[in-house]
Formats: structure tokens, C-alpha cells, sequence
């Protein structure tokens, strides 16, 4: 019987237009609960896609610091969720909840 070699799945390299990544971040709001770690981890898979350093001096942010931030460890700071997502070029839209 022939093994089965298998490969770890990154999101990253399936993200590849602006409209994908936006999808992918939308998606992971809606279900991410109010988890913040969550909504990181996601920003760190399209700023991967995007590319780390680019994205980094884009948010006028060191590189390690974007990986520890959006690393899923810890909850970055609203402020740094903010230069994050304009220096990936994505808008976060408000909605009103219906109850």
C-alpha cells in the first residue's frame, strides 16, 4: 500500500485578491464569537498573503511586532487592528444586529 503524503494547509496561499481576502476576514468575523485572538490570527493570515514586511511598513510597525500581534497569542490593541487593516486595504463595516 502506497503512504499518503500529506501537507500542513496555509490560508495564506489561497488568498490572493483584495475581494478573497476581505471574504476570508468577513467570514472570520462572523464567527469568531468576540474572540479577538481570533480576529488576529485571521489579520496575520492575510497579512501574510500580502506580504509581512510590506504590510509592516505600511502600518508604520516593526515586523516583529506585526507577528506578535497577529500571532493569535494575545489581543492586539484596537489601535494596532486599525493600521492593520488600512495597510492591508480592507474596510470594516458597521451593522446593526437585529434582535
Amino acid at each position: 500500500m502506497a503512504k499518503t503524503i500529506t501537507t500542513r494547509y496555509d490560508i495564506a496561499e489561497h488568498l490572493r485578491t483584495p475581494e478573497e481576502m476581505a471574504a476570508y476576514l468577513e467570514a472570520c468575523l462572523e464567527e469568531a464569537n468576540g474572540d479577538a485572538t481570533f480576529i488576529a490570527k485571521a489579520l496575520g493570515d492575510i497579512a501574510r498573503a500580502k506580504g509581512m514586511s510590506q504590510v509592516a511598513r505600511d502600518a508604520g510597525l516593526s515586523r516583529e511586532s506585526l507577528y506578535k500581534a497577529l500571532s493569535g497569542d494575545r489581543a492586539p490593541s484596537f489601535d494596532t487592528i486599525l493600521k492593520v487593516v488600512g495597510a492591508l486595504g480592507i474596510k470594516l463595516h458597521a451593522e446593526a444586529v437585529s434582535t
